[in-house]
């Protein structure tokens, strides 16, 4: 057989077969004395297994290990191992597709931050009814990355926390007054002479009451949220803004001592 007619037999392209044999896993045929390669029944045989292999959902290095006489491994070995990574595929897509009902299933109550999780999702809810701030924008911003990067467990815990800062209507205008506060100082020149800028006080004071003592305990929420997150934090906003996110942090971290 040429390599057309055996590509046409077992139903694969001829680009595979080459490719097939560039790593190994089907001979090289001998060939006429006119250059062609003659492929035998043995080729079609082998390149048939190959593809009922492949189409059951090994990789090729796995189908190497298969073919291989010196493998060390069984057919039924490989094939126990595909089942359970099969397994464990299904189960994350029947987890990804609980998550997107849950967002489909919110009729259009999406959050410009989506999508995120359906706690993270609750609360950013919360958080939306009032003014519009760009340090609650921020914030938002924020939550979504915290919420990418933190376990299920410890995101669960921290926005558990965080809802009590917005779950009655007193504690949501509480919060948006605390961001008032903010955007008010992100025009304000932070240098040695205002230091002392009373509003920049007055901002951190009104922070750190506005934090929810349930969140005192949750210090490690998130493993890749150090110290130079925190710097990065601080470096996009501005200085006064800054200053007093730093001694509110410093107030709550007292308060819980």
């Amino acid at each position: 057989m040429r390599i057309g007619e055996l590509a046409v037999t077992v139903g694969v392209t001829t680009r595979t077969v080459r490719h097939y044999h560039h790593l190994g896993l089907l001979p090289e045929p001998e060939r006429r004395p006119n250059g062609y390669r003659d492929y035998t029944l043995r080729h079609a045989v082998v390149l048939a297994r190959i593809r009922r292999l492949t189409e059951l959902g090994l990789g090729l290095t796995e189908v190497r290990d298969v073919l291989a006489d010196d493998a060390g491994r069984d057919l039924a070995e490989v094939l126990e191992e595909l089942d359970a990574d099969l397994a464990r595929q299904e189960a994350a897509i029947r987890e990804r597709r609980d998550r997107l009902r849950a967002l489909l299933d919110r009729e259009g109550d999406l959050p410009a931050e989506g999508p995120v999780s359906p706690e993270l999702a609750a609360l950013l809810t919360g958080m939306a009814h009032g003014p519009e701030s760009p340090m609650a924008a921020r914030d938002r911003e924020v939550l979504a990355l915290i919420d990418t990067v933190a376990s299920p467990e410890s995101r669960q815990r921290l926005m558990a926390a965080l809802g009590s800062a917005f779950e009655t209507p007193a504690a949501v205008a509480r919060a948006h007054e605390v961001y008032a506060l903010l955007d008010a100082l992100a025009d304000v020149d932070l240098d040695d002479a205002d230091a002392d800028d009373p509003r920049v006080d007055e901002a951190a004071r009104a922070l750190a009451d506005c934090l929810p003592d349930s969140l005192l305990p949750e210090t490690d929420l998130a493993p890749g949220l150090d110290d130079s997150f925190l710097r990065a934090l601080y470096a996009d906003v501005a200085p006064a803004q800054a200053e007093a996110i730093r001694r509110a942090m410093r107030m709550f971290t007292e308060r819980g001592r």
